[in-house]
């Protein structure tokens, strides 16, 4: 019986390498990347049962990633590896639509554990992709169809937290939370400032969907 897939996402060939064989001869099947842009296309590719992300990639940030990721439909459980301890970090991989974080350097058999932990609390789900609606967590941009609109990284995360529920409704704290990790004071005005520009960059693509307003709560993507 051929074992759960992995994505693992890490740019330290000799650390990817050594998660690797582990999790190899655990009977995992392993897809190794070292780089966002390329485990987007394994993504597409093949939907994964569990992704293992760096945060720190070399061309973006491994929350991106996953933003990008759940914007896709996938709902496979995401272990976060970084360098960095801090609670707002942690928040900021949770927020991002992480399931687990664990600190690097880390033991093999707790990496193992966790995964086999997550995986079975969920399981990978092709879910529901809005409309033609792509995100690219590389280049901050969205695409539908053969058109492109750059975003700000606030932009793409709002628009990767509304897409990764399609239909929901999203409450302003928990936006605002996304968008801005590092905390500090965000009016709701800001937020929608940022939520009504970004509504006219959607404008421009064909077939994407639209940001509704949920009165009394928040936005949600339809």
């Amino acid at each position: 019986m051929p074992g759960d897939r992995i994505l693992l996402v890490e740019d330290d060939t000799e650390l990817r390498q050594m998660v690797c064989r582990a999790l190899v001869r655990e009977g995992f099947e392993v897809t190794e990347r070292g780089n966002g842009a390329d485990a987007l296309r394994a993504v597409e590719h093949e939907t994964p049962h569990a992704l293992v992300l760096d945060i720190g990639l070399p061309d973006t940030d491994g929350r991106d990633l996953c933003q990008a990721v759940r914007g896709r439909g996938v709902h496979a459980p995401v272990l976060f590896l970084t360098a960095r301890d801090a609670v707002s970090d942690r928040l900021a991989g949770f927020r991002a639509g992480g399931d687990d974080y664990l600190v690097k350097p880390f033991d093999l058999d707790e990496l193992v554990a966790r995964l086999r932990a997550l995986l079975r609390r969920g399981g990978a789900d092709a879910g529901v992709v809005v409309g033609a609606l792509r995100l690219d967590p590389v280049t901050h941009a969205a695409s539908s169809g053969e058109q492109t609109v750059a975003l700000t990284p606030i932009e793409f995360k709002l628009l990767a937290t509304l897409a990764a529920r399609p239909g929901a409704a999203v409450r302003r704290r928990e936006l605002r939370e996304v968008a801005w990790p590092q905390g500090g004071l965000v009016y709701d005005n800001t937020l929608d400032a940022h939520v009504a520009r970004l509504r006219r960059k959607l404008r421009t693509l064909p077939d994407a969907p639209e940001i509704a307003t949920v009165h009394g709560v928040g936005y949600s993507l339809r």
